[in-house]
């Protein structure tokens, strides 16, 4: 794929300037901070040392009130509660978190995570019949229940109550429960609308905590979920969600939960953001895409290492399957686009009835890095079609189902992701429509994807010193993602080679023209640009720092994201 590569704006030089002076620090760093909108001291001292007293009041969250007296009336007159929760890392993670905390006040807990397959996305009639077989007079919903107008209806009926933590975008009506805890609600005062539906839940346990006049210390063991489900879940990495999810990874290295220890298996290193999102949230999907979301729960939930070591290996058997599946399915996927003659199409919409709908978001992904555009990948779900969407930079891929909403059964989700469904019969007429909403939008865009660089940064300029600044920018994701730098005048010291099963990766050895000094390098996916590293004439490389550690020893190592000659 051909990236177009553009720098990202630029602080004003007075503000690089003044930031520089106050810290001490470089240039690069200073221009790194300002691009993230740090610009005082004070900030610049948050963001180097976040501070889990800087943590909001839970009770300035609309209904936090109402939810902690209701949890509060149902332990102390001995209710059954039901933790219910969406079948994803997010939502898994959030049931884990609250059971992990409630069963210490009680014994009168359940969890329900729906079947993808049979009941789909949310709140089902089958969880709250469960919920009142077992003689539950409260749910408390994560991650999910914002459109659940008729289900909580339906619970009422039964004389079950509901609270609703949930993060995903609230329609103009919402659910008739006891509280709903939601800050994107318009009306919700919380100063911070990013979080994910497990930080809700955390937030609900700390106003629990506080209720009680309980020490936060008591609840930062559970914190190592809320990394995950944060991390997995790609919402934004600053504020609130990076102090939590920064105290999480502490959490995870220092006294990680038996569950989380057995599902990263034994580390060498310090386990750091990169291994949350590529290594547990893929295992914790795998439960609920392949077989269902409570095997995530039972692991994450496991007090004994040993049974948590077993619970871990039965979801690594999972993910392999769920590998082999997504890799199938993306080839099917590919194919159907040329037979069809759909290359130049502004969105991707494609369907197969036997297609897994438990893995159709990944390889809408998957597609999205061949044909980077808007795409939805459908199959068959009962009677009706199911669809994963995921979206390109900038494009709001919610804003567009929405206008074609009298085309769908149900549809949810973020900006960037989103989940539907629809009758058979509506699929062509959706297919187009969603087409030209898409090529409204995109028709003056370029339809290469874009690599956005923060600085300059001549390989010369890499140090120690400023190796370890970067690592204190960490955790990265959205709103705060690793520095991306550029670099040209580079050429490779004659050890370049393709590597991996398919040798579609490279292994460089870098350095610039003039200086004796090399970087290791690897180039993911980039075997096609070998020919311009042999050439023996300097290149320009887009490039992060990052770390790799063989027998013990850390060494610098780039991560080439694009290569031009």
């Amino acid at each position: 794929m051909n990236y177009i590569w553009e720098p990202k704006p630029l602080p004003s030089e007075a503000t690089i300037e003044k930031l520089r002076q106050e810290l001490h620090l470089s240039q690069t760093t200073a221009t790194l901070l300002a691009q993230r909108g740090i610009t005082t001291y004070d900030e610049a001292m948050h963001f180097f040392s976040p501070s889990l007293a800087s943590l909001h009041d839970p009770f300035l969250m609309k209904d936090m009130h109402k939810a902690v007296a209701r949890l509060s009336k149902a332990i102390n007159t001995q209710e059954k509660i039901l933790i219910y929760g969406d079948y994803d890392v997010d939502g898994t993670s959030a049931v884990s978190l609250l059971y992990r905390y409630l069963r210490s006040h009680t014994s009168l807990l359940y969890t329900y995570i729906p079947d993808r397959y049979t009941e789909g996305y949310g709140i089902s009639f089958q969880g709250i019949d469960y919920a009142a077989s077992k003689g539950c007079s409260l749910i408390i919903a994560l991650d999910c229940g914002i459109k659940a107008i008729d289900k909580v209806q339906y619970a009422t009926d039964k004389g079950i109550d509901f609270i609703i933590g949930d993060h995903h975008r609230p329609d103009t009506q919402v659910p008739d429960a006891v509280a709903i805890l939601n800050p994107q609600q318009a009306d919700c005062p919380y100063p911070y609308k990013e979080l994910c539906g497990c930080g809700i839940g955390f937030k609900l346990v700390q106003a629990y905590q506080q209720h009680l006049s309980r020490p936060f210390e008591e609840i930062r063991p559970l914190l190592d979920l809320v990394a995950i489900a944060t991390a997995a879940d790609i919402v934004a990495m600053n504020g609130e969600n990076r102090t939590l999810t920064y105290f999480g990874l502490e959490v995870i290295n220092q006294q990680p939960s038996a569950g989380v220890s057995a599902l990263l298996g034994e580390n060498q290193k310090r386990v750091g953001i990169g291994d949350v999102v590529f290594k547990a949230a893929p295992r914790i999907n795998a439960a609920g895409r392949i077989e269902h979301g409570k095997y995530a729960v039972a692991l994450l939930t496991e007090t004994d290492s040993h049974k948590a070591k077993e619970k871990a290996y039965e979801i690594e058997l999972l993910n392999s399957e769920r590998k082999e599946l997504d890799s199938s399915i993306t080839q099917e996927a590919l194919a159907q686009i040329e037979e069809n003659g759909e290359q130049n199409r502004y969105s991707t919409v494609v369907f197969n009835p036997h297609w897994h709908k438990g893995v159709i978001g990944i390889v809408a992904s998957r597609l999205i890095e061949t044909y980077y555009r808007p795409t939805l990948v459908f199959t068959q779900s009962g009677n009706k079609y199911a669809a994963s969407a995921r979206s390109i930079t900038g494009f709001d891929i919610y804003d567009a189902l929405e206008q074609c909403s009298e085309y769908l059964e149900q549809f949810g989700g973020h900006t960037y992701a989103a989940g539907l469904t629809l009758l058979p019969e509506q699929y062509p007429d959706f297919k187009e429509a969603f087409e030209q909403v898409v090529a409204q939008k995109l028709a003056n865009l370029p339809h290469e994807p874009k690599i956005c660089f923060d600085t300059q940064l001549p390989l010369s300029k890499i140090t120690e010193k400023l190796i370890g600044v970067l690592k204190r920018f960490e955790p990265f994701g959205p709103n705060n993602l690793a520095p991306i730098f550029y670099a040209d005048n580079v050429i490779d010291t004659g050890f370049a080679k393709a590597i991996g099963k398919d040798e579609k990766h490279l292994k460089l050895n870098l350095r610039e023209v003039g200086s004796p000094h090399y970087f290791g390098a690897v180039a993911f996916d980039l075997a096609d640009r070998l020919p311009i590293v042999e050439s023996g004439r300097p290149f320009s490389i887009i490039y992060s720092i990052e770390e790799n550690i063989w027998n013990g020893i850390i060494r610098p190592q780039l991560r080439i994201r694009d290569i031009k000659g």
